[in-house]
């Protein structure tokens, strides 16, 4: 598709085209034979607030995935576990890592300002090379660095110092922290220290954007805000405007996208897929109607608290939860719970999607079976 003529209409594009489009270019229409660190890469990253999220969502989107794959390239330091996007942790490669974080700094910076009434004086430059010395000597548990840093501005709150030092500072979480089933407790050092080369500059904002439409376009400009964690990027759209795509949905709202991007015919069949909780796929637009029907909009979460979801025709339809064995005639099970009355044939293809995520991250024979309908 070309960019659109100046001043003619833009097309619309209903939910279900959004969702399409969407699901193609997060790898959920069809698996694709990609590696592991090309997966992380196209993805901008994946989140990994619990430990196990970045196996289950690769899971649900490369064939032939093994989570030791991914546990490799975490232990030779390709990819690794940062705050970047929303102020929440991420796996990405070690490239995005070093450019992506200076990228999202404004928003960590408004972070540290929210805990300015709790670091009665501290000076920011000094906390920022007191907490690199002391990571970079060697790897810190957060309770270690509010140990070392307290003493030296007792005024101040011990946890508001460590998450200073988080904000100020590209802190990783080192391995055995994240790795498949031998996953320790956080420590960190300095991203700089952990991958042995100093961060480059950050990404171009107009990169950025490419890179936001081409995993979930077509999208508005609030859509990447609310994906990145950052405001004021409407100026970088306009200035991509003249090559991009631009289209509208429903309800009026500009959506912007790569001419060339992926978007399929809304009737495309969808598969049934299994999400890990916190999946980006549910996190990454400002209006998530695309993914998650009105109606269960808060059924996949409680508090703060993310539940792993599962689609059936390409929308949020129920929650899942893998159980493990407790003892050795026990096998490990999927036990899923719909929101609500899913079809014989989407019960039967869902059930055989189960069983291969269980197949893949337990090793196991499958046992699948559903829980109480949610509704």
């Amino acid at each position: 598709m070309t960019p659109r003529t100046r001043n003619a209409p833009a097309p619309t594009l209903g939910v279900r085209a959004l969702n399409r489009a969407t699901l193609a270019r997060q790898l959920l229409l069809r698996r694709a034979a990609l590696g592991a660190e090309e997966a992380v890469a196209r993805l901008v990253g994946l989140q990994a607030q619990n430990t196990r999220p970045p196996y289950h969502a690769l899971a649900a989107r490369l064939d032939g995935f093994r989570p030791e794959e991914l546990s490799e390239l975490m232990e030779r330091r390709a990819v690794a576990r940062i705050v970047t996007l929303r102020s929440t942790l991420h796996t990405h490669t070690a490239d995005d890592v070093l450019s992506l974080r200076p990228l999202v700094q404004p928003a960590r910076e408004r972070e540290l300002n929210a805990f300015r009434a709790r670091l009665t004086g501290v000076d920011r430059d000094r906390l920022a090379r007191t907490a690199r010395e002391l990571v970079e000597e060697r790897p810190r548990t957060p309770a270690e660095l509010r140990g070392h840093l307290a003493p030296l501005w007792p005024d101040a709150d011990p946890a508001a110092l460590s998450v200073a030092a988080r904000c100020l500072l590209p802190l990783v979480q080192v391995t055995p922290r994240g790795l498949w089933e031998r996953s320790g407790q956080v420590a960190l050092t300095t991203a700089e220290h952990w991958l042995g080369r100093p961060a480059g500059e950050p990404a171009a904002p107009e990169t950025a954007v490419r890179r936001y439409l081409a995993v979930f376009g077509p999208a508005s400009v609030k859509d990447m805000q609310t994906w990145a964690g950052l405001t004021r990027l409407r100026p970088v759209f306009e200035a991509l405007r003249p090559e991009l795509a631009v289209f509208r949905d429903e309800h009026g709202t500009e959506l912007f996208d790569l001419p060339d991007a992926p978007r399929p015919d809304a009737d495309e069949d969808a598969p049934p897929r299994l999400l890990p909780e916190f999946d980006n796929l549910l996190l990454s637009h400002a209006d998530r109607t695309r993914v998650v029907p009105p109606a269960y909009k808060d059924r996949t979460w409680r508090v703060n608290q993310s539940f792993p979801a599962f689609l059936l025709d390409g929308f949020v339809a129920g929650v899942w939860k893998l159980e493990r064995p407790t003892g050795k005639a026990d096998r490990a099970a999927v036990v899923l719970e719909p929101f609500g009355a899913p079809t014989r044939a989407q019960r039967t293809a869902l059930v055989e999607e189960a069983g291969r995520t269980l197949e893949v991250l337990a090793a196991a024979d499958p046992d699948v079976r559903f829980g109480a309908v949610i509704g």
